[in-house]
């Protein structure tokens, strides 16, 4: 199980951790962390050297209840930074959270290596062709609505079949495009509730049928610390805890704050296994 990333074979049949970079104001846990030049470049080595094989750059904060972000001020948050880590890692696998097919495409021109759409190309009807035009890896997640709605849209009469005929429709839409290096992401606190995220969870090897590779985004998410009683910096033991399971039900790549912990969290898992 490959994808092509800037002409090299990335194997995923062994998990690989995807290091995030978030440079929005307002996510979650890390924002306004990673506001200048020198905190981002040091802050992307020691992803690198702890064993990320792909840093996730992000200009657009989808927590629920973010303030929306305008085209133009995302670009301008992100084209630099990708400037930056790539004079500075010019071997850097870099991914771009995006839903904007321009920035999508701006990045990629600019030497990004692939593209994580929290909609799958819900929210822009030209991504999938600028994926195409590109030949670009993308990652399609699971969501209902937008980063402003989603969170009151978690009604289902059964969650897992509705996101494999979600899957299915996208992948469908994508193929006839001509993209066929998509990876998938069940899209961990985006419009579902605590219970449907463990749902979702206890089941995610059911995806594995969709013969896509899967990306798991569950790090330091509220499905852990709210369930804990804690907050987002406190979450880490849970997100390894959950790591641990998304890992033995198939996940191929595990996005995540604490590279160093995710790759003990791999070797250790893969010795089970």
């Amino acid at each position: 199980m490959t994808i092509n990333c800037k002409g090299t074979l990335i194997d995923l049949s062994q998990p690989k951790v995807m290091g995030i970079l978030n440079v929005t104001p307002d996510s979650f846990f890390d924002g306004g962390q990673f506001k200048d030049e020198k905190s981002i470049i040091t802050q992307v080595e020691k992803m690198i050297l702890e064993g990320a094989t792909f840093i996730d750059v992000g200009a657009y904060s989808s927590r629920p209840g973010a303030d929306a972000v305008s085209e133009d001020s995302e670009l301008q948050r992100i084209l630099p930074i990708v400037g930056v880590l790539l004079k500075e890692f010019p071997n850097a696998l870099l991914s771009i959270d995006t839903f904007r097919s321009r920035v999508a495409s701006e990045c990629v021109l600019a030497g990004a290596a692939l593209i994580n759409d929290i909609s799958a190309g819900k929210l822009d009807e030209n991504m999938l062709a600028t994926i195409a035009k590109h030949k670009v890896p993308y990652i399609m997640m699971h969501m209902k609505g937008d980063p402003q709605t989603m969170q009151s849209q978690t009604d289902y009469e059964n969650l897992i079949v509705e996101m494999n005929y979600y899957f299915s429709e996208r992948l469908q839409a994508a193929r006839a495009k001509g993209i066929y290096d998509i990876i998938i992401d069940p899209g961990f606190g985006f419009s579902k509730t605590t219970d449907q995220n463990f749902e979702v969870l206890k089941n995610l090897d059911l995806f594995q049928t969709l013969n896509h590779p899967i990306l798991v985004g569950l790090s330091r998410k509220s499905m852990i610390y709210k369930t804990l009683g804690i907050d987002a910096k406190s979450a880490l033991n849970g997100t390894t805890a959950l790591h641990s399971h998304a890992l033995s039900k198939g996940a191929n790549i595990l996005r995540a704050h604490d590279v160093k912990e995710v790759m003990e969290c791999i070797k250790l898992t893969e010795n089970l296994m």
